[in-house]
């Protein structure tokens, strides 16, 4: 089928039945690329400048060269053939999201980065300063201001996001399990008094009491990579201590805080557990 746009002067396309890579970040389509979205909290102008950018420059080069040729066709069908060779290493129809594509991309010699801060840094790289300076998009100050601000943004982000961690296990999950293991133990006395075994409630006892006292370790130290991020004035290294300290701090409460809720009583649970989520919501 071809569409119809309602333009005389503009020729109908014939629409691609084809489905794309959803695992691709710059998807084919038969006649048209297609990009990912960016992320939920971002704003879609940034990727936008980057992306007609890109292109921008794209067309100069070719235009410079076409423009300059005796024989624009053939210069064109040159430049075509050039360029896919140089660049058919970015090209890849698999799983983006696989294991086997990041070593693929290694070996290919593609970069591979994996999180905002370093990205971040990729603003003020004499090479993208150059290119959005010669289209008069953005000044290298312009460019240095928004590699700071996302910085900032990243860090006040994370620090937000810790400290709700720190209160959701501090007055909740921790006073919740506390709770949870006083019934316990009060368990264990009561069946032991009468003569009867009590080893289930003895190694629920010992279970909770371990990963209790490992969240309230990594609570701690949650607690104190949180305090020193934020005490330091450099946005890119308290970017990068919120990354390396905090985020890795959080994952290690979180751990534990996942195995007691595969534990402690769902209705003494302070919050919607994950099957709660999935199932009942």
């Amino acid at each position: 089928t071809e569409s119809n746009i309602g333009l005389a002067t503009v020729p109908n396309f014939r629409m691609d039945a084809t489905d794309r890579n959803r695992t691709s970040p710059f998807a084919f389509t038969g006649n048209k690329f297609e990009f990912r979205m960016v992320g939920s909290s971002a704003s879609i102008a940034d990727a936008n400048i980057v992306l007609n950018t890109i292109v921008a420059e794209t067309l100069r080069q070719a235009a410079d060269i076409l423009e300059a040729a005796d024989d624009v066709e053939m210069a064109a069908h040159d430049l075509i053939k050039k360029w896919v060779s140089e660049h058919m290493r970015i090209i890849f129809n698999g799983n983006g999201y696989s294991q086997e594509w990041v070593e693929e991309a290694k070996r290919r010699g593609l970069p591979n980065i994996t999180n905002m801060v370093d990205a971040a840094g990729c603003m003020t790289d004499p090479k993208t300063i150059e290119l959005f300076a010669r289209h008069n998009v953005m000044t290298e100050v312009e460019l240095k201001a928004r590699e700071e601000v996302a910085y900032e943004m990243y860090a006040k982000a994370i620090n937000i996001e810790a400290r709700t961690m720190i209160d959701m296990a501090k007055k909740e999950i921790i006073p919740a399990v506390i709770k949870y293991t006083t019934t316990v133990a009060d368990s264990i006395q009561g069946v032991e008094a009468t003569g009867y075994d009590a080893s289930v409630q003895r190694i629920v006892m010992s279970d909770c009491s371990k990963h209790l006292k490992a969240m309230n370790d990594a609570l701690v130290k949650l607690e104190a990579n949180v305090d020193h991020a934020a005490s330091l004035e450099h946005f890119k290294e308290r970017a990068i201590a919120y990354r390396d300290d905090v985020c890795t701090a959080m994952d290690e409460l979180r751990r534990p805080a996942d195995a007691l809720e595969r534990i402690v009583d769902a209705k003494e649970w302070p919050f919607p557990t994950y099957g709660d989520l999935m199932f009942n919501v």
